[in-house]
């Protein structure tokens, strides 16, 4: 098994960055090259999201043309109208008696700092859009993870930088790829040493009453791309495992004051026998955790 850190390409997809010249906050767009089937899976208390409804079981629209990851809390949101209209000229979206409507769904990170904080606004959004490549799947404190910061639960100042972290791994019939922003209210842990990467000593704070990060600071959020023939429910089970990624990768996650949102997608649609289904769980869970971890270590 050979997981590949970024920056690396994937097929029918680009990813293009936008940061802010102080670099306090930024966005990230993930660009189908053609409709990718997709789902969303919220497991934080204080998610911050547009468009996530539409991906629901039994709605009409199941497929997107971008997910954007952004900071700026709800502010930041503003940036997904910046992708519409890039997508837009470009004759991409759902096909209505009017015009093509483009799909794109987004979750923010809290990175606000100050009376007057900077935030992504739609021309950042257009701008990421228009910087997408197929090698930007890389890890950093760049885009949506400029302004990021993980072990955040006993306030800013003991807090560490973060950033945006990627990872892939081919398994048999396909593979898995992962692009995660984190800004965690927990710690960030290594898998090979248990060390944490972030402010250290997350969990025993909260448990005796030394954590004090201000409510709906924090989220760690992230796009799955699936390389294989999948059908939506197969994504569903992707999803899951990957946020037990998560889990294995940030202590204490899915908290009540984060965000945590992973959006899972693939543009190979079909139908995946068990035993691969099987590896690609697992592989989603590996790539997630690795992706949180390179976040933290790429930003240092």
């Amino acid at each position: 098994m050979e997981i590949t850190d970024g920056p690396f390409m994937v097929d029918g997809f680009l990813v293009g960055h936008w940061t802010h010249p102080t670099a306090a906050t930024g966005c990230t767009v993930v660009v189908a090259e053609r409709p990718a089937l997709a789902v969303a899976d919220v497991r934080g208390g204080a998610p911050g999201t547009r468009e996530l409804a539409v991906l629901d079981q039994g709605r009409l629209v199941q497929r997107v043309d971008a997910v954007l990851l952004s900071g700026g809390s709800a502010f930041g949101l503003a940036a997904a109208d910046g992708v519409v209209d890039w997508l837009s000229g470009r004759g991409r979206g759902f096909p209505t008696a009017s015009v093509p409507v483009p799909i794109v769904p987004a979750a923010v990170i809290f990175d606000l700092e100050g009376p007057t904080p900077v935030v992504p606004r739609p021309e950042s959004g257009f701008e990421a859009a228009e910087n997408a490549v197929p090698e930007g799947w890389i890890s950093g404190a760049v885009g949506a993870g400029a302004g990021a910061r993980s072990g955040k639960a006993r306030g800013r100042g003991h807090s560490v930088r973060a950033g945006i972290g990627s990872a892939r791994l081919a398994v048999e019939g396909g593979a898995v790829a992962a692009l995660m922003v984190v800004n965690a209210f927990g710690d960030v842990v290594s898998a090979e040493s248990g060390e944490e990467l972030s402010a250290g000593g997350v969990e025993d704070a909260l448990l005796n009453g030394g954590a004090d990060s201000p409510p709906g600071t924090n989220t760690t959020i992230g796009v799955v791309v699936v390389e294989a023939d999948v059908d939506r429910d197969a994504l569903v089970r992707i999803a899951v495992a990957a946020h037990d990624g998560l889990a294995r990768a940030i202590r204490p996650s899915h908290t009540l004051v984060d965000g945590d949102t992973i959006f899972v997608l693939s543009v190979r649609e079909g139908h995946a026998e068990t035993a691969t289904l099987l590896r690609l769980t697992a592989a989603a869970q590996i790539v997630v955790a690795r992706a949180t971890r390179n976040s933290v270590s790429a930003a240092r």
